[in-house]
């Protein structure tokens, strides 16, 4: 089974022959499974060269950065070797034509706010945010433009925000959502959470035929793979957000698992190393599939969603996004 390693330390990766090394300040030496793994994450100040990335590339390997704060600042993307032309002109149609971006947008909001109701349901006292949100989904089914949509998905959101007051305990209370920078901890989570499923969701389009820079809700950029975003959008309230609720409440993590410097708050070491354990443990959890009779992980949920995606852009089958049953 393909896994992530995160390096949190300093020091150097390189390659010796057949074998990757992470070599932290200290000298201490950590060989890493490459053929059993997918993506790298480097959180710390790591040196390495172009023959690593080269050696990287043969394998397909993501190198996903992140800075000082612990957010994400970009990738290592290697040559895509699972293209298909045919795919990417109908892909891109589906973007040129109104109707058919529109479709997906909705798609993939309403999806979303499905796994927010679902969220809100888990917990007592939250009837009146979910009968507010109700009304906003039906506005969002009945849109005629992506930015129409974007502003009702933005109410959306406004309300199941002012909810996590009633979800969260032990002291830790939400006002607003502030992204660039986030100034408190409740931010600080969600935006940690967030960068990760980006490059999770990104690494499971990389292992399709999908062009990850083609979008539909969000607009596509020359900066970034918008394409995860979309598809970010279905996944974050389902995995993301559980987490953070599950990590406060049940008191793994505390105050002093946050640093503030300039304003700016964010998980120091102990608190990345908290969450992305929660993460890890999420992603191999496995549910019984109701059309594939077998069980899938939720890491294998995003690729399906992938999957349906080929299928609408060439005309074999209408997408449905997930919609969580269990």
């Amino acid at each position: 089974m393909d896994r992530d390693y995160y390096i949190f330390s300093s020091g150097r990766l390189k390659r010796k022959d057949n074998t990757i090394y992470f070599i932290d300040e200290q000298g201490s030496k950590r060989s890493l499974p490459i053929e059993q793994t997918s993506k790298i994450h480097i959180f710390g100040e790591v040196d390495f060269n172009t023959k690593l990335l080269n050696y990287l590339s043969q394998y397909g390997l993501m190198l996903n950065i992140y800075n000082y704060y612990g957010f994400y600042s970009g990738t290592y993307y290697t040559r895509k070797k699972n293209v298909s032309g045919f795919l990417i002109v109908n892909q891109a149609m589906h973007y040129n034509y109104d109707d058919k971006r529109l479709y997906l947008a909705k798609q993939f909001i309403d999806s979303a706010v499905h796994h927010i109701l679902r969220n809100l349901r888990n917990y007592k006292d939250t009837g009146n945010y979910i009968e507010k949100i109700q009304v906003e989904r039906e506005k969002v089914l009945n849109v005629n433009y992506i930015d129409e949509l974007m502003g009702a998905e933005g109410r959306i959101r406004k309300i199941y925000y002012q909810a996590f007051n009633i979800i969260l305990k032990n002291g830790f209370e939400f006002k607003k959502r502030e992204k660039r920078p986030p100034t408190d901890p409740i931010n600080a989570l969600i935006s940690f959470g967030n960068s990760l499923m980006y490059t999770t969701v990104l690494g499971e389009i990389y292992k399709t035929q999908l062009d990850p820079t083609i979008s539909f809700l969000h607009q596509p950029s020359t900066k970034r793979f918008s394409l995860s975003l979309d598809i970010a959008e279905i996944f974050k309230p389902l995995i993301i957000d559980p987490i953070i609720f599950s990590l406060i409440n049940n008191r793994r993590i505390k105050s002093q698992d946050f640093d503030i410097e300039e304003g700016i708050c964010f998980l120091n070491e102990d608190g990345r190393k908290k969450f992305i354990s929660e993460y890890e443990k999420k992603l191999v959890v496995t549910i019984k599939h109701r059309s594939l009779k077998r069980k899938v992980s939720y890491r294998m949920f995003i690729r399906l969603e992938c999957y349906k995606l080929i299928k609408h852009f060439i005309d074999d089958k209408r997408y449905k996004p997930l919609k969580a049953w269990w």
